[in-house]
């Protein structure tokens, strides 16, 4: 039988918001708080948003991240409470999520290299929409496809923006990526691709000086794009800690079920 892991040594980070940083004040008043660097696991109080700024801040490190939620929204979040942490923590179920590595040329041949959680997205810059060509593991799949954009998402960010554009909701431990159009104009009708977790997806811009595209790596943006290419990154492994009952796992089968 394995013993439940021990994480004494805390780092708390907050939002900025009133109600997160009075959580701040009561967890560093009961539990201490490390430094990120010295600590076993990192609690982090605020909303999703926040959740998504710690990862990409520690992606490399190995530390767990366990979020509650004292922000907007709460998807990634535990509940909140000051009540027996440690017990918690040592409770709480582990995800293991992996990257997407997104490397953007733009017009003027620089490479932009940043890493998404939740998808990699192009977008129309201009009021005229955006033709783009698609290609996976080096085969073309779409000659053109006419659309407000196209995103590349991974089964953590499936009920984000991908949800929202009418993409699929992916089980988080299901080696898939989802690949969504957003507002299809030609092929009106085409809802997208889900593509094994391997796959190495290249966008290419065409009329790019007519029809300017931005890609967006979560909050990292490149303008003027020509061609993006995105894979999963398996050289990082993310750890997410949730509470028993409360997995990242069930949240996501819920949210099928919820209309």
């Amino acid at each position: 039988m394995t013993s439940p892991k021990r994480y004494d040594r805390i780092a708390f980070v907050a939002s900025p918001g009133a109600e997160a940083q009075a959580a701040l004040a009561q967890l560093t008043a009961l539990y201490g708080n490390h430094d990120p660097d010295d600590a076993d696991v990192v609690v982090a109080l605020g909303g999703d948003g926040l959740m998504l700024q710690t990862l990409h801040r520690h992606m490399r490190s190995g530390k767990p991240i366990y979020g509650m939620h004292r922000g907007t929204v709460g998807f990634l979040m535990n509940e909140f409470s000051t009540v027996d942490l440690h017990a918690r923590l040592a409770a709480a179920r582990e995800t293991v999520i992996h990257p997407l590595l997104m490397r953007a040329t733009d017009v003027h041949g620089v490479v932009h290299l940043h890493h998404a959680i939740n998808e990699v997205s192009l977008f129309r810059q201009s009021h005229q929409a955006a033709r783009l060509r698609i290609l996976i593991d080096e085969h073309q799949r779409m000659a053109e496809l006419i659309a407000d954009g196209i995103m590349v998402a991974t089964p953590a960010g499936s009920t984000a923006y991908n949800l929202s554009a009418q993409g699929p909701i992916l089980p988080i431990n299901a080696a898939l990526l989802a690949l969504t159009p957003i507002s299809a104009f030609r092929p009106r009708r085409w809802r997208g691709a889900l593509l094994p977790n391997t796959a190495y997806v290249v966008i290419e811009v065409l009329e790019g000086d007519k029809r300017p595209v931005a890609a967006v790596a979560d909050h990292d943006e490149a303008r003027d794009v020509r061609r993006v290419e995105v894979l999963s990154d398996k050289t990082i492994s993310m750890r997410m800690l949730f509470d028993p009952g409360h997995s990242l796992e069930e949240r996501i089968l819920s949210e099928q079920f919820n209309y």
